[in-house]
């Protein structure tokens, strides 16, 4: 039996390209448990290989046909090859950060083979001070990045002396079809389609009028101006890593007056407008960026499928003073949120849709170079684990996300939140973006910055 993909989902495969090919990731840095044996890694490995209970969406492959490619559907594969999906690999000595990074900005260049399920899971060794990695991709048809955490969550323990766990693809509940009770269900007010498209209407007004007036605080789609960012892009990424503890941005947040999202929106772009002046490629109008927004229901727990809105933000790129600039991305980001929650839910996926099907449908028709870019660069801040974390004994040290690319955007900044920890991950065009881990450190030395500015 069959599942017919929603729109939505289906977008993600659309727009599947040798230059854009449509995958998520997450890099787990673990550390062994100190009665770890030598043979540690290789036992889990062996381990895994012995699970074969796979479910959804782990066992979804894109069924085959003479339409498939216009009417896409999931077909369920429970004899999938396991020694496709799970690699075991070891980095050159030393072991590093520098060679972890080359091997997953390799790994991550890789398209899926979409006649296959549609992930990989990469087990790590050789990392120093007795660690070692793990990458898994997936196809962005398949989850959100929300319904990624809550998998990887259920992966893993809170209890350090768990052993014999179970690998990824053995968790879950089935994808779509895991609803919350409808006792655990808050209620929604019921609105009329009339009411519903009248609201879509007035929201794509406004939109209107925010793309003709360059002052107006709302951000409109297809405002971004031209630069590095929004040219031409070939399928190899790069892919660097920073971690700012937690508590230190909420605090700077708190003294600003805004959210955590105000402050990690304000970094991205301090390190945007060094990261282009100092090669004289900064656009004297403001860079945006594309954040996406959890739709989920309160109490929605289902894995499968994505479920996301849009804000568009200015990222006050071309404002020199630090101070002006934060207040002015805090102003861009408070207006997008007022915009997005004055739509009736039940229109903010469509309004999504409708605000980006050009350019999805110039990029599916190889047309995106005539296009103007859709944002800038999307930029994400994902919830993850506060406490601790094990697999296998094994303490979770970081978790770094690792997005897929659009053409018109050669730069995504994604962060997750991990145990005291904000890591971001930085993943950009290879041949677009030269030494992107200056971004990196150029983005500690913004929290530095921003702390000098605001504690005083």
């Amino acid at each position: 039996m069959s599942k017919r993909l929603k729109p939505f989902d289906a977008t993600w495969l659309l727009m599947q390209s040798e230059s854009t090919p449509m995958h998520v990731a997450s890099l787990f840095i673990f550390e062994k448990p100190a009665d770890a044996s030598p043979t540690y890694l290789r036992d889990i490995v062996e381990h895994f290989r012995t699970c074969s209970d796979f479910v959804p969406p782990w066992n979804y492959k894109l069924k085959q046909g003479l339409f498939a490619g216009l009417l896409p559907s999931w077909v369920e594969d429970n004899d999938l090859d396991i020694d496709y999906h799970l690699r075991h690999s070891a980095l050159p000595e030393p072991g590093g950060e520098r060679e972890l990074g080359i091997l997953v900005s390799r790994l991550h260049s890789h398209p899926l083979d979409l006649s296959r399920p549609l992930w990989e899971i990469h087990l790590v060794e050789g990392l120093e001070n007795n660690r070692f990695a793990m990458y898994v991709k997936i196809h962005h048809s398949l989850i959100d990045g929300v319904s990624g955490m809550r998998m990887i969550m259920r992966a893993l323990s809170a209890d350090p002396a768990t052993r014999g766990m179970a690998p990824l693809w053995t968790n879950g509940a089935g994808g779509d079809s895991e609803k919350p009770p409808a006792a655990d269900r808050k209620p929604r007010a019921k609105v009329g389609l009339k009411t519903s498209i009248g609201g879509l209407a007035e929201s794509l007004r406004r939109t209107a009028r925010a793309a003709m007036d360059e002052d107006d605080a709302l951000v409109a789609p297809y405002a971004s101006p031209h630069s590095i960012l929004s040219g031409p892009m070939n399928g190899q990424r790069r892919f660097a890593t920073q971690q700012v503890e937690l508590a230190r941005l909420k605090g700077l947040a708190k003294t600003a007056g805004g959210t955590l999202n105000d402050v990690v929106l304000y970094l991205c772009g301090t390190v945007l407008r060094r990261y282009l002046k100092e090669s004289e490629q900064l656009p004297k109008k403001s860079l945006t960026a594309t954040v996406p927004v959890n739709l989920r229901e309160a109490g929605d727990e289902s894995l499968g499928g994505t479920q996301i809105g849009t804000l568009y933000v200015k990222l006050g790129t071309d404002i020199a003073d630090p101070r002006k600039r934060l207040e002015a991305v805090k102003l861009s980001s408070e207006e997008a949120k007022r915009h997005l929650q004055a739509m009736p839910r039940s229109m903010q996926l469509p309004y999504t849709l409708l605000t980006a099907a050009p350019s999805l449908l110039a990029q599916a028709a190889r047309l995106d170079d005539y296009m103007p870019p859709l944002f800038s660069l999307g930029i994400s801040n994902v919830p993850g684990p506060p406490e601790p974390l094990y697999f296998d004994g094994a303490r979770l040290q970081a978790m770094y996300p690792i997005s897929l690319l659009m053409r018109g955007g050669a730069l995504n900044i994604t962060c997750v939140s991990c145990d005291g920890m904000l890591n971001f991950g930085f993943t950009g065009a290879r041949d677009s973006l030269p030494h992107l881990q200056r971004m990196a450190v150029y983005l500690g030395e913004a929290v530095d910055e921003l702390e000098a500015l605001l504690v005083r």
